[in-house]
């Protein structure tokens, strides 16, 4: 097969985004039989029996625990309060969609700085059902990454000071971009996605509450959309197109 064959090939189906995971499973982990012990572990199953729904341990020494999702604030509090454990640092917090409905998982990567210990705790969420307290108030370290969750997953988080989108626009509508069922291309044709991206106004690049702490300070919004009327750019002033670019 030539380069280009090969490269056409690839393109196949392209426009119909992802296909679904022929996986059946739930995306449980094989029985975890014996594992080397870690003191966190043992400590919570004995503090909170069987809600330490599974243990298992990944490259070689990284120790994972799951837990119900709606107990996550009472036992990663527990977690890091207990004098014994002290994980005082939250040095994570993402998510993994593994596709073919499976659920979410949100993760959090904890380290103890005064024990040099670490532990890895993953909550479960069905895809209708993508909502979890946030740890916020727990380590301030979640502020952004919770944030981030939200947007490219799609995870709200109760309690949240401030949820909102980080990485995209305030208003993007095409969805959240690290979900397994989300487009290569995203989901909008590039026709539509141009189209939208040439109608933006200014105020289209601030969220709300950016633009009222503009008008509280009295601080105008940059003006590059005045030649044309809506939707066309000024194009000496925004950089690198027209006549303004260099």
């Amino acid at each position: 097969m030539s380069n280009g064959d090969a490269f056409k090939k690839g393109l196949e189906g392209l426009d119909q985004g992802p296909r679904p995971s022929e996986a059946a499973d739930d995306g449980a982990p094989p029985p975890a039989g014996d594992l080397p012990e870690h003191p966190s572990v043992e400590a919570l199953r004995a503090e909170f029996g069987e809600s330490v729904l599974r243990h298992q341990v990944t490259a070689g020494d990284e120790h994972v625990i799951y837990i119900p999702s709606e107990r996550n604030v009472e036992i990663l509090g527990w977690l890091r309060d207990s004098p014994e454990h002290r994980y005082d640092f939250l040095q994570d917090l993402t998510a993994v969609d593994h596709g073919g409905g499976r659920a979410i998982q949100v993760v959090y990567q904890l380290w103890s700085i005064p024990n040099k210990l670490n532990l890895r705790v993953k909550c479960e969420l069905p895809l209708d059902g993508l909502e979890i307290e946030s740890v916020f108030h727990l380590w301030r370290a979640a502020d952004w990454l919770e944030r981030e969750v939200f947007d490219m997953f799609g995870v709200v988080f109760h309690g949240h000071p401030d949820l909102r989108r980080i990485l995209m626009p305030y208003n993007y509508a095409e969805g959240h971009p690290l979900r397994k069922d989300f487009p290569l291309r995203g989901r909008f044709t590039r026709a539509e996605q141009t189209r939208r991206a040439l109608s933006m106004k200014t105020e289209d690049h601030y969220s709300p509450q950016e633009l009222d702490i503009a008008h509280a300070l009295g601080q105008p919004l940059p003006d590059v959309m005045v030649e044309g009327g809506p939707g066309v750019p000024n194009q000496g002033e925004m950089p690198g197109i027209g006549i303004g670019a260099g």
